[in-house]
């Protein structure tokens, strides 16, 4: 089994790199500094470019009746373009059965026709031999993802077809099964269990992700329909330069978040639809003590012109952020339900820290939980006192219909939240208004909840009831 360690990807990251709450009614004046940073960003990542070479899959052998296995001939077709030194697999149109995972290589551009149709095994057993991978943020050997890329430069999944995961009678029945590893798999990040020791997959019932780069530079998924993913959906982790635009998810299975960039550097969200049976979009950067290990931020993110309509949360960080969460940006979002639609959790197993977010122009319909959401202890269960640090946020310009509560934000005695500035809210009707505790340098500009100008602050009793009720 091919070994590669953790220390190798952040060596390569690094060097492509080169109170209670104050409440006020002025907020700093550093909104234009902070939003000139995104043109910055953006000119830095670097989009995959490939040779004017196409490689149609039905030269390798293909069949598109959507029962013939076609994977050899996408494995041969992947191969050849990467020993030619790069170009397009064209998948034309008709229905494509592959028996297995699709690995991707340097220099492979996965074009899909507006007609077609790749369709994936339901049998967990075609996603074995293991591949290094990672599960909820903790690094192991476990099923293959569908789409899978390993330290691969110049790679991308594009055109206008559709990715079926076919998981609803596999993969997707895992999850009442999955908490003894889970359980185990988080002891031994936090043990420090060397990663290649982490051998799982059968029997262990820990679903892989739709599609994950590893360890990538340049990496590209524009304009392609996902459906019926096992898990995560689109999961860039420990990448360099990762733009995802245009694409629609459409996936309501368990823990199906939209897109989880991880320990990720340079990511461009954009022009994206996420109906998820999880968060739309949640950023990350690995799990408690395995997060520690590796230490890489997922740092410069724009998240942009994006729709989610979700079973669990919209635009969110966190909660596996433990490798700390920076210089993030989102705009122009619009989430038509969710729990918590801007949501920034962690809890006091994962230390690390989410600082520097800049948030405007969101409308959001319905929030069935908290509308606007900071929380310090999501989940927390292993009771450690890694308390988190959330610092530098500037939401302006967010409107809201429906709220169950507007403002929840709380930190932690020995970690406050640290300056907050809520400028232009617009929360039409909330149950609760809003909560904030131990924080410091919480700015409030213009905040209208229920038709009232803000602040005042309900009994904490009121909002722990709602806590417990499970949103």
């Amino acid at each position: 089994m091919k070994r590669m360690t953790t220390l190798f990807l952040l060596t390569v990251l690094i060097a492509m790199t080169s109170c209670t709450s104050k409440l006020a009614r002025q907020a700093p004046a550093k909104e234009e500094a902070g939003w000139a940073q995104v043109a910055h960003i953006l000119q830095n990542i670097q989009e995959p470019v490939f040779p004017n070479r196409d490689y149609n899959i039905l030269d390798f052998g293909a069949v598109g009746d959507g029962v013939t296995d076609c994977r050899p001939a996408f494995i041969e077709a992947i191969d050849r373009c990467n020993r030619d030194g790069g170009g397009r697999i064209v998948v034309p149109r008709g229905d494509y059965f592959v028996k297995g995972p699709l690995h991707l290589k340097s220099n492979v551009n996965l074009f899909l026709d507006k007609r077609s149709t790749i369709i994936f095994s339901e049998n967990p057993d075609d996603y074995l031999p293991v591949v290094l991978t990672k599960w909820e943020g903790t690094e192991l050997y476990n099923y293959s993802p569908l789409i899978y890329a390993y330290q691969a430069t110049n790679v991308a999944v594009t055109g206008s077809g559709t990715i079926d995961g076919n998981a609803t009678n596999g993969f997707a029945t895992w999850k009442p099964k999955q908490k003894e590893a889970q359980k185990r798999l988080r002891q031994m990040g936090a043990d420090g269990v060397p990663v290649n020791e982490r051998i799982f997959g059968k029997g262990h019932w820990l679903r892989p992700s739709m599609i994950q780069f590893f360890g990538c530079k340049n990496v590209l998924v524009e304009g392609v329909t996902i459906l019926d993913s096992p898990f995560w959906v689109i999961h860039p982790s420990f990448c360099y330069n990762v733009t995802v635009r245009n694409v629609t998810v459409s996936s309501w299975n368990k823990n199906n978040d939209g897109c989880d960039p991880d320990a990720s550097v340079n990511v461009l969200i954009e022009n994206c639809v996420f109906n998820t049976g999880d968060d739309g979009i949640a950023i990350k950067s690995g799990r408690d003590q395995d997060g520690w290990r590796v230490g890489q931020a997922t740092e410069n993110v724009v998240v942009r012109g994006c729709r989610i309509n979700s079973t669990a949360n919209g635009l969110c960080i966190g909660s596996e952020m433990s490798g700390g969460v920076r210089n993030v940006f989102m705009e122009d979002c619009t989430v038509d339900s969710a729990v918590s639609t801007v949501y920034f959790k962690s809890n006091l197993d994962r230390g690390g820290m989410i600082e520097n977010v800049w948030v405007r122009n969101v409308k959001v319909d319905r929030a069935k939980g908290a509308f606007i959401r900071f929380e310090t202890n999501y989940k927390g269960h292993r009771g450690n006192m890694f308390p988190p640090i959330f610092r530098n946020f500037h939401l302006e310009n967010i409107t809201c219909r429906e709220a169950n509560v507007g403002v929840f934000a709380e930190g932690h005695e020995s970690a406050n939240l640290q300056n907050i500035t809520l400028k232009d809210i617009f929360i039409k009707n909330a149950k609760t208004p809003f909560y904030i505790r131990l924080a410091k340098n919480f700015f409030m500009d213009n905040v209208v909840i229920n038709g009232d100008r803000q602040p005042f602050e309900p009994p904490l009793a009121d909002v722990k009831q709602k806590l417990d009720m499970g949103w």
